[in-house]
């Protein structure tokens, strides 16, 4: 949860808000982005749950206790929470906004809890849901990444039923079948929001009021 406020935009960069059920490529297809596009950032979400094989502190989630994601939550450092498979993540202010002055685009990955909160700060943020082509084969999915018990995967297949039920919340919506494709869509959406005329009014704003002066 956050406090239901907009904030001013604070740089020329864009916000992008990531959803996805668990097992539909969402970390795959943003790791590959930000391999070719340098401008993008992604942004380091603080968890209670333990870590993954191969997941890393600092990397790929900032991994913490429920009694200290509970003391950030008091002192006001997220700008948005949610509980997900019975624990917790957050989104914290520090950093985001500095990249977005410094012209980079941040990707949260969040679920659709969180993007319906961050929607209300920033509401210039871009939605994107990433959906596997069906449940099947999502559910092949998760059973191979050898991570999960058949109960978990049982329980992450039922909430994928809850969470795209908000499909329409999201204004661009990628269905991940052909990793190639899916990938090729999702850098179309970066490169389409990098030049909205806001975006590019914050860059350069003399040359566009130059091109609205009207004599």
């Amino acid at each position: 949860m956050t406090q239901n406020c907009t904030h001013p935009r604070t740089g020329p960069g864009s916000l992008f808000v990531i959803a996805a059920p668990s097992g539909a490529g969402k970390t795959t297809l943003t790791r590959l982005a930000m391999a070719q596009n340098p401008r993008l950032a992604l942004s380091i979400s603080t968890t209670t749950r333990a870590p993954r094989p191969g997941e890393q502190d600092g990397v790929h989630y900032h991994f913490v206790t429920v009694e200290v994601f509970r003391q950030m939550q008091a002192a006001g450092a997220f700008l948005e929470w949610a509980e997900v498979h019975s624990n917790f993540y957050g989104t914290t202010r520090s950093g985001i906004e500095a990249l977005l002055r410094e012209d980079r685009d941040v990707i949260l990955e969040i679920d659709w809890q969180g993007a319906q909160q961050i929607r209300k700060i920033y509401p210039e943020s871009v939605g994107v849901f990433i959906v596997p082509p069906s449940f099947d084969v999502l559910e092949r999915r998760l059973q191979g990444r050898g991570q999960d018990s058949t109960e978990v995967i049982a329980r992450r297949v039922a909430n994928a039923r809850e969470e795209l039920a908000h499909l329409d919340e999201f204004p661009y919506v990628i269905i991940n079948e052909n990793l190639d494709e899916a990938l090729a869509e999702l850098l179309a959406v970066f490169a389409a929001a990098r030049v909205r005329f806001e975006n590019q009014t914050q860059r350069v704003s003399a040359l566009i009021a130059s091109y609205l002066h009207r004599s």
